[in-house]
């Protein structure tokens, strides 16, 4: 899953992320004419702005001298940029990391940048200001672009279940041990990147390198701190002393919302693509699912994914259709009875070959290995 400064040229693409792969194209090329430079400070890289051909370019949020920046906009670039005051780029070229979002929790998790766009989106984003939207609409573009290339070639899984799923019980030990085979078995496990369940699939695969008795102390670290409720800062200082303790942890894809801003992200994700548009969000994590998803017991938000998950496989309009995977008879078939709608809707479909309902947690890497065939 990690990407290194040589995928850096991008040049296939056209993209430019990082300082390295600027000082690639210059190098390789002589020129950046219809490249799109997103979000890198070039305020050392004046000499090679003022003495390249810049002719058609893009420079979105680019740090660039005013002499560096009249030279690139007489070329016939297009210079967009960085806008100040905002808690967050809408450039941004990469997904964020943990520590991105946790940034000055010792302050209290009011000051991250995490809680501070939720802030600013609270009071955007029902006064009908088209350039807010515009705002929002480019960040969460800009995170699709950064999520993709993070994921291409990968098998990604996917655990959807609540947040309400408490550290310190059995269900979340279950949901992080599930975590954790699905990362040893070569998957990329991708979540909604909350608390709950999806905090516990995040931390099994964080804890995947390390031996077995490291996920038992780390969820007892947790207990600690059960919820997100009341203090979201002592929550998140619980999970950051566990990446302290053990700080080589595997990677796993968060994919959380300030559409639901009340529940933070959680730091064992080691990339999360955070969106302000729910629709968006919920619908690209599981397109990318291309291995299948592990539907854990769960409300409305999971019963909604299960469905989101269907439609598309039921109808094949993303090709082949992927494995679905309910954990929990009773939850699926009593307490909330997807699971005999999914499978009459699959009945006599591709999809039918490609769904299975499961007791235990544990059984579910099996029945997923079964499903893929």
């Amino acid at each position: 899953m990690q990407t290194s400064p040589a995928h850096a040229a991008h040049h296939e693409d056209r993209e430019i992320e990082t300082l390295e792969e600027f000082d690639a194209v210059v190098s390789a090329r002589g020129t950046l004419s219809g490249f799109r430079v997103q979000a890198v400070d070039l305020t050392d890289r004046t000499r090679e702005l003022l003495t390249t051909d810049t002719t058609g370019a893009v420079f979105l949020g680019c740090r660039m001298r005013p002499d560096a920046e009249a030279k690139t906009r007489a070329d016939g670039a297009l210079v967009l940029p960085p806008l100040p005051g905002l808690p967050f780029d809408p450039y941004r070229g990469h997904l964020y990391t943990p520590d991105d979002l946790f940034a000055s929790l010792d302050k209290g998790y009011e000051e991250t940048p995490d809680a501070l766009a939720y802030a600013w989106f609270q009071r955007t984003r029902a006064d009908g200001d088209i350039f807010a939207s515009m705002l929002r609409a480019v960040h969460d573009d800009s995170m699709s672009d950064a999520l993709d290339e993070l994921l291409r070639g990968a098998r990604v899984v996917g655990v959807m279940g609540g947040h309400a799923m408490a550290r310190g019980t059995e269900e979340y030990r279950g949901a992080a041990r599930l975590g954790r085979a699905l990362a040893r078995t070569g998957f990329t496990v991708a979540t909604g990147g909350g608390p709950g369940a999806m905090e516990a699939a995040n931390l099994g695969a964080y804890a995947a390198p390390y031996d077995d008795p490291v996920l038992d102390e780390a969820c007892e670290l947790l207990a600690a701190a059960p919820s997100f409720t009341p203090s979201i800062s002592d929550w998140a200082r619980a999970a950051f002393e566990v990446r302290t303790r053990w700080p080589k942890g595997g990677h796993s894809v968060g994919i959380p919302t300030w559409f639901y801003g009340h529940e933070p992200p959680n730091a064992f994700a080691s990339r999360i693509a955070k969106y302000f548009a729910n629709a968006t969000r919920e619908d690209g994590l599981l397109a990318r699912c291309n291995a299948g998803v592990v539907f854990l017991p769960g409300a409305a938000g999971t019963v909604q994914e299960v469905f989101d998950n269907a439609t598309p496989n039921y109808y094949e309009s993303r090709g082949e259709p992927t494995p679905m995977v309910l954990v929990n008879r009773a939850h699926w078939t009593e307490k909330l009875p997807a699971w005999p709608l999914l499978r009459s809707l699959a009945r006599e479909r591709s999809m039918e070959a490609r769904i299975a309902l499961v007791d235990r947690i544990e059984e579910a890497p099996e029945a997923l290995k079964h499903l893929l065939g």
